[in-house]
């Protein structure tokens, strides 16, 4: 058997029936034994005290005491009685007189007894039938040559005990008896032991199959394959084992996919700020090639060229500050410092901000500020960046003589612009590292903002919602 569980299993459940059974049939033979003795007691006490009672009117009939009649006994009535009473009774019967000498022993005596040849209880016995009592002695197996069962009662004749009835019967049949029964007992106990050994296999396979499906899906797991389910359907413990490695392999699933979805924001994360970077490295060389080559020395295009290397070279120190934000505010370890601090400021701070560029595009930058909710905890700083990126995206996306609305109520922040709002399909990718908007009005941006927003909201516990349509605008909501 290849099951090692299975096996140990059968063998503790044949280990454990194969105890029950010696310790039911120990007990079932010490009670079968005795209640089987308790019967041939009760069968020999009745016999034994009809006896009595017929040999009590036998004296009574003739007279006299048991001694006066052993000689009449030997040749007359009463020793034919006795003769043939010993055959009816199909028991050894003695009679013991009051000199407690024996009148007459039976036929399972192999000789003549005097009271000096009984056993040693047997005066203890005779003793007590002459008081009254009837009583039991297995003393007399010895002296019979065989073992019997002796039970004493008494013989009365004018109101007291005149002799001693010594009934024998021999206890070889209890002995078959209880033999037999024993048998049948371990007849009985091998079939039940054979047909529980078969149901226990069956149950321990029946135990182990789902063990072993449960084996082979973890080896499934291990080996990367996370679609393997168990298939294994119980309403017990194992059932819930099997639930838990199929929770297991979904779980792992998600995580296998995510770590693949990760592994490709990685790549395109470094294809782009490979890319981001290049650009204007690019463009600074060139210039600076062109400069130091004396390609162009008129002093217009000159000037033209160290503007375009001062643009570049800011549009690089944003992209590193950014990309610096973004790692800090990613790092578990890097603690932002909070303090209770009034988010009207901030957001008074940062509207004022965003009035100054809005000023080029004729957009209204408006504030309406619930000055009872101000209070909050958090960086005063990282809450400025946060608004300024979704408040100079509102402006940047506007059209012109457009108008941007700062809320605070209930504190809960909303920015809200009527510009060209964001499409459905890029909805779900706007605080993905790098994703912009390739438009007129975002070329100069690095695709960062939104993602240092995000992380910036996630240290603060505040939640982003946003809501926008095509050409009628966007609306940023921060629950505090």
């Amino acid at each position: 058997m290849n099951n090692r569980i299975a096996l140990k299993l059968t063998l503790y459940f044949s280990a454990v029936i194969l105890l029950f059974s010696v310790i039911i049939g120990g007990i079932f033979m010490v009670l079968f034994r005795s209640h089987t003795i308790e019967l041939y007691k009760t069968d020999l006490e009745k016999r034994a005290l009809s006896i009595a009672a017929t040999l009590s009117e036998v004296y009574g009939e003739n007279g006299g005491s048991a001694g006066n009649r052993a000689g009449a006994g030997k040749q007359g009535g009463f020793g034919a009685y006795l003769r043939a009473l010993d055959k009816v009774a199909l028991n050894d019967v003695w009679v013991v007189d009051e000199n407690l000498e024996l009148i007459t022993n039976g036929r399972m005596g192999s000789g003549t007894y005097s009271y000096a040849d009984l056993p040693q209880d047997a005066e203890t016995v005779v003793d007590r039938v002459f008081m009254g009592e009837t009583t039991f002695s297995e003393g007399f197996s010895n002296l019979l040559e065989k073992p019997s069962l002796t039970v004493g009662t008494p013989i009365y004749a004018g109101g007291k005990v005149v002799g001693a009835l010594l009934l024998h019967s021999p206890v070889e049949g209890i002995t078959k008896a209880t033999a037999q029964g024993f048998y049948m007992l371990a007849i009985s106990m091998f079939a039940a032991l054979a047909l529980a050994i078969i149901l226990s296999v069956f149950l321990s396979l029946s135990f182990t199959k789902p063990l072993r499906k449960m084996k082979n899906t973890a080896a499934q797991l291990a080996e990367g394959d996370y679609s393997a389910k168990t298939g294994v359907v119980q309403k017990d413990e194992i059932g819930e084992l099997a639930a838990a490695i199929d929770v297991l392999s979904e779980q792992l699933g998600l995580a296998s996919q995510e770590s693949e979805r990760l592994l490709q924001l990685r790549r395109d994360f470094v294809a782009n700020i490979s890319h981001e970077l290049r650009t204007p490295v690019t463009v600074i060389r060139g210039s600076l090639e062109a400069l130091c080559d004396k390609v162009v020395t008129d002093p217009a295009q000159v000037e033209t060229y160290h503007s375009q290397m001062l643009a570049e070279s800011i549009f690089l120190q944003r992209l590193v500050d950014d990309l610096l934000d973004l790692s800090r505010l990613q790092n578990p370890d890097f603690k932002i410092e909070t303090q209770e601090l009034s988010l009207c400021d901030v957001l008074n701070d940062v509207v004022r901000t965003g009035q100054h560029m809005a000023g080029m595009k004729n957009v209204e930058v408006a504030a309406e500020l619930d000055t009872e909710n101000c209070t909050v905890t958090g960086d005063h700083g990282r809450l400025r960046q946060m608004f300024l990126v979704v408040l100079d995206n509102a402006i940047k996306f506007s059209y012109q003589n457009g108008i941007v609305k700062v809320t605070l109520k209930d504190k809960t922040v909303t920015i809200k612009d009527n510009g060209i709002g964001i499409v459905k399909d890029d909805l779900p990718h706007i605080f993905d590292r790098f994703y912009s908007v390739k438009s007129a009005e975002n070329k100069k941006g690095t695709g960062l903002g939104l993602s240092i927003a995000k992380q910036i909201a996630d240290r603060h516990h505040i939640e982003i919602e946003v809501d926008s349509k095509q050409n009628e605008g966007t609306q940023f909501t921060f629950k505090f």
